[in-house]
């Protein structure tokens, strides 16, 4: 699917027949000449073309030099276009004019109806009343059009979309949160009570959203993570070193951390379905909520359950697939004593574990894992020392633009990857993660990367802007020794 098909889904849905767009201008939204409200921002050209991938093809750009081409587009679902891309000196502009043939079968509601489920509270499950949300998908596809990571949305405010980090309005009129999300007069009550509620949101032809609803003194509020619906490839993250061998491994624990956001449930899609393709698998996953769509290969097997709705608890989660035939188990969150405990024994009973942590190193992961066994500290030192194997941790920095006048171009990772050879165990083992950070810079042959180190080759590279390493590096000198004496990471493309 294309992703302009999100933003045709919008003039179907709005009874319009045209949108016309541009490099650098405000999409337009048009009903036989009429304007209709389509409150998006000017789109810069990188956007536009990742936009009209799969739509404006090598033989239309060809066509296009020589000032115009004209074309049928049919998108999936919504019917025929007919397209007009025109050459600009300072750009293009792209015309999409629906047909009679194309009007005649257009639905009159949105043509992907957002469909509401309940997801994990923290206490257990809640249930929500099935609808069609028109509205939010009108949101979800805008957002989706404009590539962000998150909708915030206000009872009485803008939503405000995240786009590479950064916060924009969509300008589509003050929101409803509970009309929106259709929730029932029991979630609502529940969310005046003070307590948050999650959803899972379907919109079909722009992906699965996650809603998290809360109360603030101005009135309801909720947080809405964008989730494309296939897992990613490895490749298409662009990661800086090469990290396919992770799933590798017969059995241990693979741990990806980071803070909310930095793409963690990202990374460990992509690895979980790296393995479902290399390997003949049976593959158990924990999550709250289920993300991406995972695709097992005809000698592999995957199992999903969501916490809160297929089970009640990680641990309980964990504690049957111990008992399911799993080769590898993917648990979305380490997120407490009794569910790290069963993580580790999972990982030294011949399992292979990816999980994801909240942290901000390699070193202060295992600080965490080992803080939170309390009085048994000592024992899960000496479990980690046996069963860890990798610790990558990530977080996610905007491309550096290429010239000065260009806008975002979307975002890079930067990560430190801990491997845990004899030096590390022994270091986890005697309670000394306050060194961990000379085994990095030592292991790089091993397949080891500072965070400092992968700063500054990003730097280097010109991918990403000094003033955003310095921002986020854990050590600031030592950024700076490898910014003066700039190496390569090991490694290359994946």
């Amino acid at each position: 699917m294309a992703r302009i098909d999100s933003l045709l889904s919008i003039v179907v849905a709005q009874g319009a027949n045209e949108l016309r767009l541009g490099v650098d201008r405000e999409p337009r939204m048009l009903a036989s000449g009429a304007v209709r409200r389509l409150s998006l921002p000017a789109t810069p050209e990188e956007t536009l073309r990742d936009l009209l991938d799969g739509v404006l093809d090598p033989a239309h750009e060809q066509a296009m030099t020589a000032g115009r081409t004209d074309f049928v587009y049919d998108a999936p679902g919504l019917g025929a276009f007919h397209v007009t891309a025109t050459r600009r000196p300072d750009g293009f502009d792209v015309v999409f004019v629906r047909g009679p043939a194309a009007r005649a079968q257009a639905p009159v509601e949105m043509p992907a109806p957002a469909r509401a489920s309940a997801e994990a509270p923290s206490h257990g499950p809640e249930s929500v009343a099935h609808g069609e949300l028109a509205g939010l998908a009108r949101l979800v596809a805008a957002a989706a059009a404009m590539r962000a990571s998150d909708l915030h949305l206000a009872d009485g405010q803008e939503p405000i979309a995240r786009v590479d980090g950064a916060l924009q309005p969509l300008r589509s009129g003050p929101a409803a949160v509970a009309t929106l999300l259709g929730l029932d007069a029991a979630q609502q009550q529940r969310v005046v009570a003070g307590h948050a509620v999650d959803l899972g949101v379907d919109v079909e032809g722009v992906g699965r959203v996650r809603a998290h609803v809360f109360r603030t003194s101005h009135g309801l509020a909720a947080a809405i993570r964008m989730l494309p619906a296939q897992a990613p490839s490895l490749a298409s993250l662009h990661m800086p070193v090469p990290l396919g061998d992770l799933v590798d491994f017969p059995h241990g624990l693979v741990i990806v951390g980071g803070a909310t956001g930095s793409g963690k449930s990202t990374t460990l899609a992509a690895l979980a379905q790296e393995a479902l393709r290399r390997q003949s698998i049976a593959l158990t996953t924990l999550e709250d909520p289920i993300e991406y769509a995972l695709t097992p290969s005809d000698k592999s097997i995957v199992r999903r359950r969501q916490v809160g709705q297929d089970v009640p608890h990680f641990a309980t989660g964990l504690r049957d697939a111990l008992r399911e035939d799993p080769d590898m188990l993917l648990v979305g969150e380490m997120r407490d004593p009794e569910t790290i405990e069963l993580v580790l024994t999972a990982a030294e009973t011949g399992h292979l574990v990816l999980s994801s942590l909240h942290c901000r190193s390699a070193a202060s992961a295992i600080e965490r894992i080992v803080d939170a066994a309390g009085a048994r500290g000592a024992q899960v030192r000496a479990q980690l020392a046996e069963s860890l194997r990798v610790v990558v941790v990530q977080q996610l920095l905007p491309r550096a633009p290429r010239t000065p006048r260009e806008q975002a171009r979307g975002r890079l990772p930067v990560i430190e990857v801990l491997r845990v050879n004899h030096a590390v165990s022994s270091l986890i083992r005697d309670g000394k993660p306050a060194q961990i950070a000379t085994a990095l810079q030592s292991g790089r042959r091993e397949g080891m990367l500072p965070l400092e180190r992968c700063l500054a080759d990003r730097v280097n590279a010109g991918e990403i802007t000094l003033d955003d390493a310095r921002a986020v590096a854990n050590d600031g000198p030592t950024l700076e020794m490898y910014l003066a004496k700039p190496t390569q990471s090991p490694g290359g493309s994946q």
